[in-house]
């Protein structure tokens, strides 16, 4: 018979301690989120001017976010291709793998030439979208990877309150990337951090990266998976099998997520973009005479005309709700099931996007309303999805399975965000309200998916192995 200190032993080596799951999914996801921020941050304050410095300002800023959207439409491929290898040989490597995709492609954005530099006119922009892709390649898969690291080691009635701690990542990553923006752009010239400055957070994750490698090299296969494995059940083809008997929950899962993604990147990039913008054509014509361009009348559009380190300290106080919420919303989701919790939530957020006219536009108390109002619908729906979207599907297509449906709603629901927001607030002359009511449709979409789909908390989960 085996003594105590050996059993202990075997047991600490086929599982993992809470410490190292809580960790080891939320370093990750706030690497992954920072390395995210950072480039939609630099999206809308330097990308615009260094790699499309011959169009006008609304045009290079609708060409940054359309590189911006490239990582989304990459993002179904890295979810397809690390989805296949995290059903077929684990969920420990392939998250090794993602993070060191994402912190390489980050850190070579990091070195890339603007394309004021000799012969670097159209290679700058080029290598932009080709390391835009493999960070889209490699979000792809990290989400899904994380949040079964902390789903399939949560304790029985745990799972959404463990889904917590992979969704923190977010708001943390983008607290950190963005107060490291604002303090660059605080301690160094406008010259200094065009020139330079906005390269740092780039450079500088590869810190983060080593960290979290050492982190996850050290955790052991779930439980889940090690029973896929005895049982011979590991699919041929994980993103067939997935299509093929589960499609239907795949469709659900994507039209789940979609609201959150909107209200996301409505509430981040567009309003960061939208709250900069000049108030006025003198404003505006100022802007562009400091900048050394022409200014054309036909392509102003009035924003709110807050400076820059304003309006992201205004966000980072709105991402400290989205934080304490996606904590909330765990115990809720819990307690009340994820489908009727997120039901409310969604419901909330179609009030939110017919609303969203009176707090984006009358000015900057009105925007900070809106700011904290979005960032708590933000965290209270982000935070079940690492639990209800992974309940979709038996464990050994679970990777795949959650993983396409999360990023198949990227394509849909956070790509064309930035980008169609930008187009109705410029037909709208300066008016934000079709941007409201676009978040609307995305929240009433979500909505039906959610009414449709039956409740996932009680589950079979461990021992959910299709045949």
């Amino acid at each position: 018979m085996a003594s105590p200190a050996v059993a202990r032993s075997s047991a600490e080596e086929t599982a993992n301690t809470r410490g190292r799951v809580i960790f080891s999914s939320l370093i990750g996801t706030t690497i992954e989120f920072f390395d995210f921020y950072a480039y939609a941050t630099a999206s809308v304050l330097v990308f615009p001017k260094l790699f499309f410095p011959n169009a006008s300002d609304l045009n290079a800023l609708l060409s940054s976010f359309a590189v911006f959207g490239v990582a989304f439409v990459a993002r179904p491929v890295g979810s397809v291709l690390f989805g296949h290898f995290g059903d077929k040989l684990g969920r420990k490597g392939t998250l090794v793998a993602s993070l060191l995709t994402m912190g390489l492609s980050t850190f070579l954005v990091g070195a890339l030439p603007p394309a004021t530099t000799p012969g670097w006119i159209v290679l700058a922009p080029l290598f932009l979208v080709v390391l835009r892709f493999a960070q889209g390649v490699a979000l792809g898969g990290e989400w899904s990877g994380a949040a079964l690291l902390a789903t399939e080691n949560a304790p029985a009635g745990k799972r959404a309150v463990w889904g917590t701690f992979p969704q923190l990542g977010a708001p943390i990553g983008f607290i950190l990337a963005n107060i490291l923006f604002v303090v660059l752009q605080g301690t160094l010239t406008a010259q200094q951090f065009a020139d330079f400055g906005w390269r740092i957070p780039f450079l500088a994750s590869i810190v983060m990266v080593a960290v979290g490698l050492y982190v996850r090299l050290k955790l052991v296969e779930s439980t889940s998976f090690q029973k896929v494995v005895k049982a011979e059940k590991i699919a041929k083809v994980p993103i067939a099998a997935t299509f093929k008997h589960h499609w239907r929950a795949v469709v659900a899962g994507t039209f789940i997520m979609l609201a959150t993604y909107v209200l996301f990147y409505l509430t981040t990039t567009f309003t960061l973009s939208y709250g900069i913008a000049p108030a006025s054509v003198e404003a505006a014509k100022a802007a562009a005479a400091k900048a050394g361009k022409a200014f054309n009348a036909a392509d102003f559009v009035p924003g709110l005309g807050i400076p820059q380190p304003e309006f992201l300290w205004m966000q980072i106080i709105g991402v400290v709700f989205f934080a304490v919420f996606t904590v909330v919303s765990g115990p809720l989701a819990e307690k009340f099931g994820r489908r009727r919790f997120l039901l409310w939530v969604t419901s909330g957020i179609l009030v939110f996007g017919l609303a969203w006219g009176l707090m984006f536009g009358p000015g900057k108390a009105a925007a900070m309303v809106g700011l904290i109002v979005g960032f708590t619908l933000m965290g209270s729906t982000f935070g079940p999805m690492a639990a209800i979207l992974p309940e979709l599907f038996p464990s050994n297509v679970r990777y795949t399975g959650s993983a396409v449906a999360y990023n198949l709603s990227s394509v849909i629901g956070a790509a064309p965000a930035s980008f169609v927001a930008t187009a109705l607030w410029k037909a709208g002359g300066g008016s934000t309200v079709w941007v409201g009511v676009y978040l609307a449709v995305a929240a009433a979409l979500t909505f039906v998916a959610l009414f449709v789909t039956r409740e996932t908390r009680d589950r079979k989960f461990e021992d959910n192995i299709a045949a």
